[in-house]
């Protein structure tokens, strides 16, 4: 669905009959469901901020430790499972779910692998977060049934949504092995999302608006991203360590609906498995090497 389909079928048509079934039934009905109006999305980054602030604990135990005792092991393979929080501050989206990357490691400096996540919260769909053709339909609608006494004078659209989120990215990253048993790396984030929408309408207005941007029930869509990662392990044993990271990425899904883009932060925790054959300094220079 796009929003010229929206425009093709105005929204009063659809609320004239619905609304003034509610209405005549009971005019003031409406009021509890917009009672308490979400306002300005809030900002989650508390999974975030907890994860820089591990990372940084984790840079500075380097740094009180001694010196590098000769160069450090570095397996051919890692497997890293563990917890994520997924934020989108400008929808006050905020999921947690689960996070796995398989890597390899031609070089000591380098890697490159393949990554998922998959989280699920909830956020409200507020007027204020669609294109301004929608929003003066909307708008319109709304202020006409509040004029009819069929929406009360205070009421502002806020529609429960629950989404799920899931990523999938593939490339290099850069590593820096200066410290025995921490390693910190960066790496570019490109990749695609695919987020899956469910609207819990409210009242008989939210059904309408509902009815017009989702009819199934519900919205999926796929869209690109990319930004910039990075993060750091700590070495627990040759097999072993907690890996801390962070991304953020700038992405556009359901842009039909939606005005804008947004900046999506992810923060992950977990243990990372190494296994297979010793990288060595040199890297592994022919097939024979495996």
């Amino acid at each position: 669905m796009n929003s010229n389909s929206f425009r093709q079928r105005p929204i009063q048509a659809r609320l004239s009959s619905i609304l003034r079934l509610a209405g005549s039934s009971n005019p003031g009905s409406l009021a509890d469901t917009t009672a308490s109006n979400p306002g300005t999305p809030r900002c989650f980054l508390n999974g975030f901020v907890l994860s820089l602030l591990l990372l940084l604990l984790l840079s500075l135990l380097s740094l009180t430790a001694s010196a590098q005792e000769g160069q450090p092991s570095v397996a051919r393979y890692d497997v890293f499972a563990g917890f994520t929080d997924i934020s989108s501050p400008a929808l006050g989206l905020n999921q947690q779910g689960f996070h796995a990357q398989l890597g390899m490691n031609p070089r000591r400096w380098y890697s490159i692998g393949a990554d998922y996540s998959m989280a699920t919260g909830a956020e409200v769909l507020t007027t204020a977060l669609l294109p301004s053709a929608l929003q003066a339909q909307v708008n319109g609608a709304q202020a006409g049934y509040i004029a009819a006494g069929l929406l009360p004078s205070n009421y502002r659209l806020a529609v429960p949504t629950d989404a799920l989120t899931q990523t999938i990215a593939f490339g290099p990253q850069l590593v820096y092995r200066r410290f025995s048993r921490l390693a910190l790396f960066v790496r570019p984030s490109l990749g695609a999302l695919r987020e899956h929408a469910v609207p819990h309408a409210g009242d008989a207005f939210q059904t309408a608006i509902v009815g017009q941007l989702a009819p199934a029930g519900y919205k999926t869509d796929w869209t690109g991203f990319y930004g910039i990662g990075c993060g750091g392990e700590a070495a627990i044993s040759r097999h072993l360590g907690i890996r801390v990271q962070l991304d953020a990425v700038y992405n556009h899904p359901f842009n039909d609906i939606l005005a804008n883009g947004r900046w999506t932060y992810r923060s992950s925790v977990g243990p990372i498995f190494h296994f297979g054959k010793d990288v060595p300094p040199g890297g592994f220079r022919s097939r024979k090497s495996y």
